[in-house]
């Protein structure tokens, strides 16, 4: 029974990383099949340090003005307020492991930063930075 009990607690901490990386995994070759890649975490690391400016105010924006440097830290959503989990994969394991959601916050959050959507080069070197956390 304790033997049990600790595979059982094991996996419990060992399965979300692989949902994690299988979701990663297929949006990448989702990417891939759209013409993209090979992906580059040191190029998913510059497009989010990059600044962009914004087409009505004019100010400048990154990614990391809502999600903070340190992407095992709470960031803070500039206009509302609203904290943000970290994005580091280590720090909140729950973070990219649904396709759905994972596409839902390019759409938003690559307009909102970049003024655009982002392109499945981007998309995918972003994920590759995002995994390595």
């Amino acid at each position: 029974m304790k033997r049990k009990l600790i595979v059982i607690t094991a996996l419990m901490f060992v399965m979300p990383m692989v949902v994690q990386a299988d979701a990663i995994s297929q949006l990448q070759a989702d990417y891939q099949a759209k013409g993209a890649g090979p992906f580059s975490a040191a190029a998913g690391e510059a497009l989010w340090n990059k600044p962009f400016k914004d087409a009505k105010s004019g100010k400048e924006r990154r990614c990391t003005t809502c999600h903070t440097t340190d992407l095992t830290q709470a960031g803070k959503h500039l206009r509302t307020g609203k904290v943000i989990e970290p994005m580091a994969p280590s720090a909140n394991p729950k973070r990219l492991t649904k396709i759905k959601k994972i596409k839902k916050w390019f759409v938003r959050n690559c307009k909102w930063t970049l003024g655009r959507e982002c392109t499945a080069q981007e998309k995918g070197d972003l994920l590759a930075f995002l995994k390595s956390l």
